[in-house]
C-alpha cells in the first residue's frame, strides 16, 4: 500500500521529470534494464533515462570490472558515471540527486523490489562476485539499503557487495527502520549519488 501512496504523492514530480527528460534529448522517458532480484530471478527495472538513447553499456561493464579487480587505482568509491559523455544534461542532475531511480516504485508495486534491500544486480556484475556475496539474492532488492546509507559514493564495489550480503543475513524490521530513517540524510548529504 505504501508504494502506491508514494507513487500518487510523487506523481507531480514524476511528470515534471518525465517532461524534462523528453525535452532534453530524443528517446524514451523511461530506461528499462534486466536485473537480478530475489533468488536470482530476472526482472525489468525502471529508471528515468539519463543517457542518450541507444548508447552501449560497454563503458559501464569495463568500469565495474576495474572497480572489482583493481579498486585502489580507480580511486575511492563506486560513483555513478555522471561525467560520462553518454549522460545527458538532465541525466547528470537526475543521477546526482538519485531522482533517476524514482520509477523503481513501479518495481516495488509489481513485487520485483521492496523499499529496503540490496541494489538490483546487473548480469555482468555477477562475474566479480565471491561466494559470500550470493546471499544478497535471498531478499528482494530495494530502493535504498545498507550500502546506500553507509556512504554509497565513498565505498567500493566489493564493499557494496559485502554490505548487501550483511543486510541479507541480518534483515529485520528494526534494521529496515534504521535504514529508512538514514536515507533522507544520506541523500541530502550527497552520499547516495
Amino acid at each position: 500500500m505504501l508504494p502506491v501512496i508514494a507513487l500518487a504523492v510523487l506523481s507531480p514530480l514524476l511528470l515534471l521529470i518525465a517532461l524534462a527528460v523528453r525535452l532534453d534529448t530524443p528517446g524514451p522517458v523511461l530506461f528499462r534494464q534486466q536485473r537480478y532480484g530475489r533468488d536470482r530471478k530476472r526482472f525489468v527495472v525502471f529508471k528515468f533515462r539519463s543517457m542518450y538513447d541507444g548508447v552501449s553499456a560497454e563503458a559501464h561493464r569495463r568500469y565495474i570490472a576495474k572497480l572489482a579487480t583493481n579498486e585502489d587505482r580507480i580511486g575511492p568509491g563506486l560513483k555513478k558515471l555522471t561525467d560520462d559523455s553518454r549522460v545527458t544534461r538532465i541525466g547528470a542532475f537526475l543521477r546526482r540527486t538519485s531522482l533517476d531511480e524514482l520509477p523503481q516504485f513501479i518495481n516495488v508495486v509489481r513485487g520485483d523490489m521492496s523499499i529496503i534491500g540490496p541494489r538490483p544486480a546487473l548480469d555482468y556484475e555477477l562475474e566479480h562476485y565471491e561466494p559470500a556475496h550470493y546471499v544478497r539474492f535471498s531478499v528482494r532488492p530495494g530502493l535504498t539499503g545498507l550500502w546506500q546509507v553507509s556512504g554509497r559514493s565513498e565505498l567500493g564495489f566489493l564493499e557494496m557487495l559485502t554490505l548487501d550480503a550483511e543486510y541479507a543475513r541480518t534483515t529485520a524490521p528494526g534494521v529496515d527502520a534504521k535504514i529508512l530513517l538514514r536515507t533522507p540524510r544520506a541523500l541530502l548529504r550527497g552520499k547516495a549519488a
